[in-house]
């Protein structure tokens, strides 16, 4: 019995030891394990944006770096918010799409992101996507925000301090300590985790019409998230969950079909 007690000991030191130290690499690389910053930079020469511009934008101690092109008259411009994943750049689709049917847009890497230098944190992101917003607003421009996954997180803030439009949500999470928490649900991301987003606190003082966009097939962020954000949401517009879309299918399934109106309604409103 002394032995088997001992073996039981044992083993419940080593698991308690393995358990503490996968607690301590988290802890100690979050930042690494959170985001996802490399990727290729498009040239803006090589996107059919003729008359878009190259900006940098100084915030803090450094600058981001992104392109913008006013609207036709009468438009609003549409400050895009980023994913996790890679450079804005990559995504000169969407912008293209914007410019053809008469809208202005800014897009831009958050510092720490391939086409920003700098490094990672959630005050800087915020930093950043308020002050790009301030740097647009100054245009003079009607002003429409659209968050995607990530830039759910700095999009909704911005709303919640600024003044625009609309709203728009795609694949947001509830917080990025919620989706932590789906994926680890046996360590403690609450309590360790530094850049947590939530999203479900800043929702709750935004006065724009909000539309939020998700898919059932989603594996990146679970599409309850989309659901639970909404129905925080004060001023509801849309919730469009599509079937079977995952984290990056949203566009090519046509949420530019949704967004148009959505700002339409937005602007006549």
């Amino acid at each position: 019995m002394k032995l088997l007690s001992r073996i039981l000991t044992t083993a419940v030191v080593l698991v308690a030891v393995a358990y503490a130290g996968a607690v301590g690499y988290m802890y100690v690389n979050q930042r690494a394990l959170q985001y996802d910053a490399q990727g290729e930079v498009i040239n803006l020469a090589d996107a059919d944006l003729p008359q878009a511009e190259n900006i940098a934008v100084p915030v803090g101690n450094g600058m981001v770096n992104g392109w913008y092109q006013a609207p036709r008259a009468g438009m609003p411009l549409i400050v895009y918010y980023k994913g996790n994943s890679g450079s804005f750049t990559t995504e000169h689709e969407r912008y293209e799409q914007f410019v053809a049917d008469g809208y202005g847009f800014v897009a831009f890497d958050y510092r720490g992101f391939p086409a920003s230098p700098g490094s990672i944190s959630q005050q800087g992101i915020l930093d950043d996507a308020t002050t790009v917003f301030d740097w647009a607003a100054a245009k003079g421009f009607p002003m429409v925000i659209w968050g995607r996954s990530l830039g759910s997180g700095p999009s909704t803030y911005v709303a919640s301090e600024r003044d625009a439009e609309a709203l728009l949500l795609e694949t947001p999470f509830l917080s990025a300590v919620t989706v932590a928490r789906e994926r680890y649900p046996f360590m403690p991301v609450s309590l360790v985790m530094a850049d947590q987003f939530p999203v479900n606190e800043w929702i709750l003082n935004v006065d724009e019409p909000v539309l939020v966009a998700h898919g059932t097939g989603d594996t990146t962020i679970d599409v309850s998230n989309g659901e639970r954000v909404y129905a925080l949401v004060p001023s509801k517009d849309e919730l469009w969950i599509e079937p079977g879309a995952g984290h990056g299918d949203l566009w090519d399934r046509g949420i530019w079909d949704h967004a148009k109106p959505f700002f339409e309604r937005a602007m006549a409103n």
